[in-house]
């Protein structure tokens, strides 16, 4: 098959350009449409209660993640001029499209009892501007009484004042957010640089966008850097424009290839499939390196560049296809784990890594079959240098000084053990953000006024129609809210019952010694100054109930609190409201996006574990594949596990939690790890057959001959994924430097610690059925007639 795949290749080369020439041209049209993400990532199955009830709640009262809030801390707020000034922000928010509402302090509404019609009309504070500075002090000390407001929009000691800005829904799914985030907080800033003040913007909408701006921006630099490195590398290794030349024409290719895919499949960039375009551009590379390695190395052994290109499709390619389908089951594995954007990205990752496989196997032959061969100048690499002195001095050790190697291998085990109790699982909402973004201090100062901004919903069933109006449920929910207002990461609760005092002070003419609970003669009076619900009538009311009053809410936010505390605070909480609540007579449910986040970050926690032992298993499958021997399989997986034991260690001393970001690092290291086992393990089947099953010539053989790719290919991995430390987010911050670290500590392993084990367990391991593999790997002798080929290297079109 091989034979014919290499006579395909160069012999109908112009048709094989043309036809990858009109597959990147069509992708790269697909390419132009590819699009940001600005949906929160959906960890959990539709199918998961957890999913239901959020999903039900969010039918009944509308999403829980739409509010922006804007916040300043100033006392010099309630003076004339500043407090029309924001006045006049508020208004111009209210009046911009995409926005539903604002509720600021000059935008509050209160009740007033109408006696003659027996209702509470919902008036505004404001109805104009003051004009004068005792006006406003008057309006103040009102809004002051209304206790409704109080510690939700404003602080009266601190100074603190926000607004609330609901957005559509509709546009928060669409490109359209981002126009209408940017201009709200350029309208903001303004208010800020007028007043010489700082402004500070949060809320999932806001965060959200910024999150994804940055992924876009990331994205363009990324794979910019990652050109520019890889490059770098390429000439130092190489001192070879052409190389460089052909590899980056590969390189842009398969980035088309990947953004084409992903609109090809209806996917859209998130933060995760923004990383594969840079992410290939390593793969493509590596693949190159052994490629062209390969190349080198047969024109110094006969100078035939034909047969040279044959050859590296022959050998090469076989080794090349396993490896990239080890990586690309790494991937594929997280396919299984139920989270919509992991089965994204595992479907384009692994899809693209065998284009990325085809598109090098097919084109650097043919790129290099119009080129002359290389001079001596450009293959001197393979004989002298810093790489061929480090090969050697590895062989030496490998050879003389085993018992160093494995007990260095012990111990760092030991160490890596000892690392990994150390380890710790929790993730939060926000948690990718650095701790000195403005993002994330806007955050922080939200906390310390509100006690948060993220969304924390208890939904109440009371199984009856108008059971929400009942004063013994109001009662309950009141009992409900003073339990919640003892954690201090809960900001102050707001419900129905918040609702009735506010109506009962307004009935007693806005005594603020009123706002309490009615009492069942009261609340008689009260509620009949409440307007019905009637169809499409929408009141104060439809905020916190349904329109059979039988379903009610409890809203808080929460503080970015780690999953750990988000389940602790259910978990004291769901006796109680079972106490208050009895399960018999009433349905309450915890929901909201902080708790779906946590049970889909334990969930997906659980399944990319699930993932990691599919992907070992996977890779498992197809060493068994290349080499027929379990033993060998084990011996080869051994020192490629052993580099997942050091950087969980790495993770536990460095305390880098567990979390989602971080367990599918593992996966990704595992698949691309195993590369340098194969081309090793390869070679090393066809030194036995050349050295008559001489085991330790075979071994010190394939060590020196693929050592040399194993340390090009490495290199390039390990400063391609280094690129993601300069990210802004923490999870590809870890996923640069955990990764490269990981394939650092495989490089050394796959150097030392295989052939040194191939080396003692001797014959014990290299049994008959490792040299008749199921996969075959042409023998390193085999002769091919060049006639066959029908391309002589005498034929003007084999030259440049």
């Amino acid at each position: 098959m091989w034979a014919y795949l290499a006579r395909l290749i160069l012999r109908r080369r112009y048709w094989n350009l043309g036809i990858i020439l009109v597959l990147a041209i069509f992708m790269g049209f697909q390419a132009k449409k590819v699009t940001m993400s600005y949906e929160m990532a959906q960890m959990l199955p539709s199918t998961d209660s957890a999913s239901i009830i959020y999903q039900e709640f969010k039918n009944t009262f509308g999403e829980d993640g739409s509010v922006m809030f804007i916040g300043i801390e100033d006392t010099n707020l309630f003076h004339l001029q500043e407090f029309n000034a924001w006045a006049d922000l508020t208004e111009t928010i209210q009046n911009i499209e995409g926005v539903e509402g604002v509720l600021s302090i000059s935008r509050l509404y209160y009740l007033d009892k109408n006696d003659s019609l027996k209702k509470f009309d919902f008036l505004p504070v404001f109805s104009q501007k003051p004009t004068s500075q005792k006006e406003l002090d008057s309006i103040m000390e009102f809004v002051y009484s209304l206790s409704f407001y109080d510690q939700m929009l404003y602080n009266s000691k601190s100074g603190f004042t926000m607004m609330a800005v609901t957005l559509d829904k509709d546009i928060l799914n669409t490109k359209e957010r981002v126009g209408l985030i940017y201009e709200l907080r350029d309208v903001g800033n303004s208010f800020g640089d007028q007043f010489g003040m700082d402004m500070h913007y949060s809320g999932l909408p806001f965060i959200r966008t910024i999150t994804a701006k940055k992924i876009e921006n990331e994205l363009q630099f990324f794979v910019i850097l990652s050109l520019i490195i890889t490059s770098i590398i390429l000439l130092i290794f190489f001192k070879n424009w052409k190389i460089v030349a052909a590899t980056m024409i590969i390189v842009i290719i398969t980035v088309i290839f990947v953004l084409g895919l992903l609109v090809l499949f209806n996917y859209k960039i998130t933060i995760l499939t923004g990383i594969l375009p840079p992410l290939l551009i390593v793969i493509v590379v590596e693949n190159s390196i052994f490629l062209l390695n390969k190349y080198h190395s047969e024109i110094i052994r006969h100078g035939n560049k034909i047969k040279a290109l044959t050859r590296v499709v022959m050998f090469i390619g076989n080794a090349n296809l396993l490896t990239n389908m080890t990586t690309a089951a790494g991937f594929a594995a997280f396919i299984i784990t139920g989270n919509q954007a992991l089965i994204e990205f595992g479907i384009v990752a692994s899809i693209s890594i065998m284009v990325a496989y085809f598109l090098t196997l097919f084109l650097i032959p043919i790129f290099f079959s119009f080129l002359n061969p290389p001079k001596i100048k450009h293959t001197a690499h393979l004989k002298k240098g810093l790489v061929t002195t480090l090969v050697t001095h590895i062989v030496d050790i490998v050879q003389y000084h085993r018992t160093v190697i494995y007990v260095v291998t012990i111990v760092l085990v030991v160490i890596g053990f000892y690392g990994i109790s150390l380890l710790k699982t929790t993730g939060r909402i926000v948690d990718d953000i650095p701790k000195g973004d403005k993002l994330y201090k806007d955050l922080l100062f939200f906390e310390e006024n509100i006690n948060g901004v993220m969304p924390l919903e208890i939904s109440i069933d009371t199984k009856k129609p108008k059971g929400v109006l009942k004063i013994s449920t109001i009662k309950r929910i009141e009992e409900l809210q003073i339990l919640l207002g003892e954690y201090p990461e809960l900001s102050r609760p707001i419900s129905i019952a918040e609702v009735v005092k506010f109506a009962k002070q307004a009935f007693y003419g806005g005594n603020k010694d009123m706002y309490a609970l009615p009492n069942s003669q009261e609340k008689n009076f009260i509620m009949q100054y409440v307007p019905k619900m009637d169809g499409d009538n929408r009141t104060i009311l439809n905020s916190f109930v349904d329109t059979s009053l039988q379903v009610t809410r409890i809203s808080v936010q929460m503080a970015n609190i780690g999953t750990k505390d988000i389940q602790r605070i259910k978990d004291e909480l769901r006796p109680e409201i079972d106490k208050i609540f009895p399960p018999a007579r009433f349905d309450v449910q915890i929901t909201g996006t902080s708790v779906v986040y946590l049970k889909g970050t334990n969930y997906l926690a659980k399944n990319l574990l699930t993932s990691l032992l599919l992907a070992l298993v996977a890779i498992s499958i197809l060493m068994a594949l290349l080499f027929s021997s379990a033993r060998m399989v084990v011996i080869s997986m051994a020192p490629n596990l052993i580099p997942q034991i050091m950087t969980a260690a790495m993770m536990g001393f460095l305390a880098i939690s567990v979390k989602p970001s971080t367990i599918l690092i593992f996966s990704i290291a595992l698949g691309i790890s195993v590369d340098n086992a194969i081309h090793f393990l390869s070679r090393y089947r066809l030194q036995l057959r050349l050295n008559n099953w001489n085991i330790k010539t075979s071994v010190i053989r394939a060590l020196s001959e693929t050592g040399f790719s194993m340390i090009y290919s490495s290199v390039v991995l390990f400063f391609g994924f280094s690129i993601f430390i300069l990210s802004s987010f923490g999870g590809t911050e870890a996923l640069g430097y955990l990764i490269a670290f990981t394939l650092l500590m495989a490089l050394l392993s796959n150097l030392f610690l295989l052939p040194s084990l191939l080396l003692t367990l001797d014959k014990r391991i290299t049994t008959k059925r490792f040299s008749e593999p199921f996969l075959e790997i042409f023998d390193e002798e085999l002769d091919i007639e060049l006639d066959d080929l029908e391309i002589e290297e005498s034929d003007p079109r084999g030259h440049a």
